[in-house]
């Protein structure tokens, strides 16, 4: 018997039905309200909407403008290759044509543009 005595004085005593209430009501209090929580479906929906607006827009390259306009330079390259690989058989015909040009009639006003163009250019032939 003396074993059960001390269980029996050892044992908590219990919280009245007033004071519970009162705990309960402080500790509602501190904490932050819940938030509803929104159903499934229309929670994707608006997730998706959202990633769909919020994608990062890329950035515009900024043009190089001058003598370093790398992108001139290689859409230069890309055409005169694209030239060539169209006319490969054609381009000795070309310069043989150019050449009977300078020779004849109209070699003269052909040679004044050259000169013309050659005199505005930085690099002097």
């Amino acid at each position: 018997m003396a074993a059960r005595k001390k269980k029996a004085g050892k044992a908590k005593k219990k919280a009245s039905p007033a004071k519970k209430s009162k705990s309960v009501a402080r500790k509602a209090a501190k904490r932050p309200a819940k938030k509803a929580k929104k159903p499934a479906k229309k929670a994707v929906k608006k997730s998706v909407k959202a990633a769909v607006k919020k994608a990062p827009a890329r950035k515009a390259k900024k043009k190089n403008v001058g003598e370093g306009d790398y992108a001139a330079s290689r859409a230069f390259d890309k055409d005169q290759a694209g030239f060539v690989a169209k006319n490969k058989a054609r381009i000795p015909a070309m310069g043989k044509a150019a050449e009977a040009a300078l020779d004849g009639p109209e070699g003269a006003g052909l040679r004044e543009a050259e000169a013309t163009a050659a005199a505005r250019s930085r690099d002097n032939f």
